[in-house]
């Protein structure tokens, strides 16, 4: 299975050239302030792309998806998750929007407890983990050289060992890196001002 991966778009996606694949996964933030026409917008976007398949996660920008349980149903071109999985052609994809608080943003969550929680929801045998943020330590760098990934996700990683782990939201700490048999992908699309420079990432599984 061929996965392409994007993330951070932030309504910029017609910007970007997507190469071919069976799979498209976006991470988060494709939208700038979760409005509904945003969506819609990224939904007619999607229904033009040829992969087969295309799953989707909200991130700190996609208010709506926080505030409306039916937003969903706008991005009918896409599997839409939110601390769920599904299997397509027998792989077990899971889709999980929340972060360490950051700000005033959407899908806040304190570190310790509340995101240990959420994360001992991933099931064991998923091969393809979504979320917006990065764990701990791996491709979540800021400019100002601060490591800002979960502590509780980079845990749940060893309990649950997917085959890749695609994130986003720290721009600046975009590209992949093969970690204790885990392919780890920061696919942020724009950079730190929110130019969409950076390429979709390729993997094959």
């Amino acid at each position: 299975m061929r996965i392409v991966c994007i993330s951070d778009t932030h309504g910029q996606h017609g910007q970007l050239r997507i190469p071919d694949g069976d799979i498209l996964v976006c991470t988060g933030d494709f939208t700038k302030r979760g409005r509904p026409g945003e969506v819609r917008d990224f939904n007619e976007w999607l229904a033009t792309q040829p992969h087969q398949y295309k799953v989707i996660i909200a991130g700190n920008h996609d208010f709506l998806f926080e505030q409306q349980q039916d937003a969903r149903t706008l991005l009918s071109c896409a599997i839409y998750l939110q601390d769920e999985a599904c299997v397509l052609q027998g792989l077990k994809i899971y889709g999980s929007p929340w972060q360490p608080r950051f700000f005033n943003w959407a899908f806040n969550a304190d570190r310790g407890e509340p995101l240990r929680q959420i994360w001992s929801r991933i099931p064991i045998g998923i091969d393809v983990l979504l979320t917006h943020g990065p764990p701990h330590g791996i491709l979540d760098v800021t400019a100002r050289g601060q490591v800002v990934g979960c502590e509780e996700l980079s845990a749940a990683l060893r309990r649950v060992r997917p085959r890749l782990h695609v994130f986003g939201h720290i721009h600046e700490s975009y590209g992949q890196l093969i970690r204790d048999g885990t392919h780890y992908v920061n696919a942020s699309s724009c950079n730190l001002q929110y130019v969409p420079i950076h390429p979709p990432i390729v993997v094959d599984l």
